[in-house]
């Protein structure tokens, strides 16, 4: 702060993650944004919580201070499907787990709040994005309140903040009062309920708008299939971008602004373009696992149009596709060498471990209906589930039960930009380590043959999750015969190179729906094919997804009873199903 000039901080950011100077860890990004937009601000990654030291060494900021749990949930980040203790943490120096505690936004909230008495608090970051509901918690089995409530926060940012937490900066340093940062799109906050049951004290912006009342804590309590209602409508928001919702929980509203409106091109461009150095804080004397594997990686987009309903995308970044201009990607690229080189590294190339998003091969992914209603400036009443319009249509995915023909990605573009960044001096070889939807790679012939012969690093990741029809339904993945039709041409294309390479196949046993017969199935389907799976995640029903709330009321999304391997001994065993016995012995079952 010193060598900055600076005698106070606008901003502070409490952050559940070590401080990696990388785009993709979330406050680092926010901080970034901030201050090339005029504000000063500090972070203090993952502080000790029995006092408020730490939070203190850099002064009370003049504005706010901006929590998050970090890149992870933080109980997911501390115990296994099993509810058993992880022995590490990828995003702390040394793999050290236990740097972070658990519910760490609230714990967060409390030692910001011990600090700074009366300091505006603003929660992010996917913890209270995913929690800014009732919702259920795997790890206490329970159906908790809004985090807001427990938190005893005044605003909470839910999805990508960088709209949010801009506007949030903008109106306090205009004198306005922490009660005036209601409204601002992709937030919510907490509102008495008036006496016809709705928020008493709506913001100007949302009082001629129509709102969605969401089923509340109560009618969840006393119907559980209630929460999955409560999801898909959260979904919609989110996806279809207009009406505010509000929730009734105990006497009072959590109210959510419609969802901030996706980055453009440009502004991600200018985002990805901010000096991040790639490097962890000097301080730190082991390396932080995280950092190193993202180093080399480069972020091309935002935004998944599949909706699986285990994934949290569905309800944090969304659908709609943000992607990054190939100008930017490639200079990115370009600055990597420079940056990263040294040593035997700067004489060998740097490898590029990853040019993607979510799914790779979305990027510059667009509705073909929505793009027509932007050239003739008019609502289209087709429009698809990806597009942002209020007259979308009612498809919970792009990509189920089939490909949507509106749902456009350019992939022999996409091709061309990992080509160009390969052909960059000092770029030995570029990889799409995020991985690729078959279902999307198979529409374009000769892309899918370049991601085969020129992108794969010997090994493909591909999530088919699972070989049941039934399954792969509530999951809202494609047939079996869309991956088994792309293995045969990815096989066929990468021996017709002469390489050996392989498919990573990404399974999950105990799904809601999912019987002993079906994993025996999937278990039969792999000694088929002599595969001996080392990618098999037991499903955790993390908070905010469609499957999660089915795992808590039983029934699928047409309220139709399913089976649900629910205490940890009926999903240990249909875990242990797909795993061979050296696996189990390994893994301590």
């Amino acid at each position: 702060m010193t060598a900055l000039g600076w005698d106070e901080l606008d901003v502070l950011f409490v952050s559940g993650d070590a401080y990696v100077d990388h785009a993709s860890f979330g406050c680092v990004l926010l901080a970034r944004w901030l201050i090339a937009h005029g504000f000063r601000v500090g972070l203090v990654p993952q502080p000790r919580w029995d006092r408020p030291d730490d939070v203190l060494v850099m002064g009370r900021p003049r504005l706010f201070a901006g929590i998050s749990a970090g890149a992870v949930d933080s109980l997911l980040a501390h115990y296994t499907a099993f509810r058993k203790k992880r022995r590490d943490d990828a995003y702390t120096p040394g793999g050290k787990a236990g740097a972070r505690p658990n519910r760490a936004c609230l714990v967060y909230a409390n030692l910001v709040r011990r600090a700074f008495p009366g300091l505006p608090l603003v929660l992010g970051g996917i913890e209270a994005s995913l929690r800014r509901v009732s919702h259920y918690d795997f790890w206490s089995d329970s159906l908790r309140r809004p985090i807001l409530m427990d938190a005893k926060a005044d605003l909470l940012v839910w999805g990508m903040g960088e709209h949010a937490v801009l506007e949030c900066a903008r109106r306090l340093a205009a004198g306005a009062e922490r009660t005036a940062l209601a409204g601002i799109p992709g937030t919510a906050w907490l509102d008495r309920l008036d006496a016809n049951g709705e928020p008493a004290n709506l913001p100007k912006n949302l009082r001629n708008q129509p709102g969605v009342r969401l089923p509340s804590h109560q009618e969840i309590l006393a119907e559980p299939f209630s929460l999955l209602h409560l999801t898909r409508q959260l979904e919609e928001q989110v996806h279809q971008g207009v009406d505010w919702a509000f929730q009734p929980v105990e006497g009072r509203a959590l109210v959510l602004a419609p969802p901030a409106p996706p980055l453009t091109s440009a502004e991600m461009d200018a985002l990805y373009s901010l000096p991040f150095t790639r490097e962890a804080h000097p301080s730190y004397r082991k390396p932080v696992p995280a950092a190193e594997m993202l180093r080399t990686s480069i972020t091309s987009h935002r935004g998944c149009g599949g909706g699986c309903s285990f994934c949290s995308l569905a309800l944090h970044q969304g659908r709609a596709i943000s992607s990054r201009s190939q100008d930017s990607i490639v200079a990115e690229a370009a600055a990597l060498p420079r940056l990263l080189g040294r040593g035997r590294r700067s004489k060998e190339g740097i490898a590029i471990s990853d040019v993607g998003g979510p799914t790779a091969n979305m990027w510059q992914g667009s509705c073909a209906l929505r793009n027509k209603q932007d050239k003739h400036g008019r609502e289209d009443a087709e429009s698809c589930a990806g597009s942002g319009t209020r007259h979308g249509c009612t498809r919970a995915s792009c990509c189920y039960p089939d490909v949507c023909k509106a749902f456009l990605t350019p992939q022999q573009e996409h091709v061309a930009l990992l080509r160009c960044v390969a052909g960059l001096p000092g770029i030995k070889q570029v990889r799409v380590a995020s991985g690729i939807r078959a279902d999307l790679a198979r529409r374009e012939p000769h892309a899918l043959a370049a991601y085969t012969g020129e992108f794969t690093g010997g090994q493909l990741k591909l999530a088919p999750e699972h070989c049941a029809p039934t399954v792969l339904d509530l999951m809202r993945k494609p047939s079996l015969e869309v991956f088994e039709e792309f293995l045969a041409s990815f096989t066929r294309q990468s021996r017709q190179m002469g390489r050996e390479q392989f498919v990573v196949p990404y399974l999950m046993s105990a799904f809601p729906g999912c019987t002993d017969d079906d994993m025996r199935a999937l278990a039969r389907w792999l000694r088929q094919r002599h595969w001996q799976p080392r990618q098999t995640q037991c499903f955790i029903p993390t908070p905010g997804t469609i499957a999660t709330a089915m795992f808590y009321c039983g029934k699928n999304e047409a309220g139709e009873q399913i089976y649900v391997a629910r205490s940890d001994a009926e999903r240990l065993r249909q875990h242990r199903i797909l795993m061979p016995q050296e696996d189990r012995s390994r893994a301590g079952y």
